[in-house]
């Protein structure tokens, strides 16, 4: 199978870039820059030049790679969908995933949420042969931006106060959604279907904090705390920072539970995520911090 991915010199693009060579197929990756082509190619797949920002351009790589699957990994969340549509449709490119994000089913009004509804509504009316894959938070490698921020804090810091520490978490492994995403492309059957990809059980935050821990062999003392001041504090540090490294809406999506049904997964994708304990050590070796 010939396949045109989008997000290729990403996080995620990396494990499916893996994945899919690893399976024999074909892939054409769109990349806006030398260091994306280069970055891309390094992962076995043919860049192809393309700038989601630039329609025109879009719609000249769609065609000319002559692709079967489309895998969409960029951001449903920049207002990009239109464009990624139409220019599908245009080059007779059928089938198509795309993934978006569990975080749609927030009730907290993030602008965000507004934009990839919107995107999703755009490619569930569309023409396409299209197949949705809402991963919950993804960790892996020194590259997820979650995770990875989290693990050396653990090593060096003696307490840590933990707001919001009893609402569940179901974090997935980048490898797993990868998995999940290239079964989809191979499966027409999942056309039309949307599958929440997450972990395989849900853990409380706190729970979360612990094997992560034990994965660099932290005494890090965990202290509870409400989740309000927490809250005030980020406001404040969100004004007062350029590049907050944790903003307002993170925090106060703790105090939501984010557990996940992913039966529907399991047996149309044939779908078995690693456990978190498994995949942080794993991310914890990776970056050189393992027990």
């Amino acid at each position: 199978m010939k396949m045109l991915v989008t997000g290729g010199s990403g996080f995620l693009g990396g494990y499916v870039l893996r994945e899919a060579a690893s399976r024999g197929h074909q892939t054409v990756a769109l990349a806006r820059s030398e260091t994306a082509a280069a970055a891309v190619t390094a992962l076995g797949a043919q860049p192809v030049h393309g700038d989601l920002n630039e329609p025109l351009s879009l719609a000249e790589a769609f065609t000319t790679s002559r692709c079967d699957v489309l895998v969409n990994l960029a951001s449903l969340g920049f207002g990009h969908a239109p464009a990624i549509v139409t220019a599908a449709e245009r080059a007779g490119i059928d089938r198509a995933v795309f993934v978006s994000t569990t975080a749609v089913t927030t009730k907290l009004p993030a602008t965000s949420k507004r934009v990839r509804l919107t995107a999703e509504h755009l490619i569930t009316a569309s023409d396409l042969s299209w197949t949705l894959l809402r991963p919950t938070m993804i960790y892996g490698d020194p590259g997820d931006r979650n995770l990875s921020r989290l693990l050396p804090l653990l090593r060096r810091a003696p307490v840590l106060p933990v707001p919001g520490g009893t609402h569940l978490q179901q974090p997935v492994h980048a490898g797993d959604v990868a998995a999940a995403v290239l079964t989809a492309a191979e499966r027409p059957s999942t056309g039309g279907r949307i599958y929440d990809v997450a972990g395989p059980e849900p853990l409380t935050f706190r729970d979360l904090l612990r094997s992560a821990a034990s994965a660099v062999a932290s005494r890090t003392r965990f202290v509870p705390v409400p989740l309000s001041p927490v809250i005030a504090a980020a406001r404040a540090y969100e004004v007062l920072t350029k590049n907050p490294r944790i903003r307002v809406e993170q925090l106060r999506r703790l105090a939501e539970d984010k557990a996940f049904e992913i039966g529907d997964a399991v047996r149309d994708l044939d779908y078995a995520p690693r456990s978190f304990a498994d995949g942080i050590r794993a991310e914890a070796r990776a970056m050189g911090l393992a027990a």
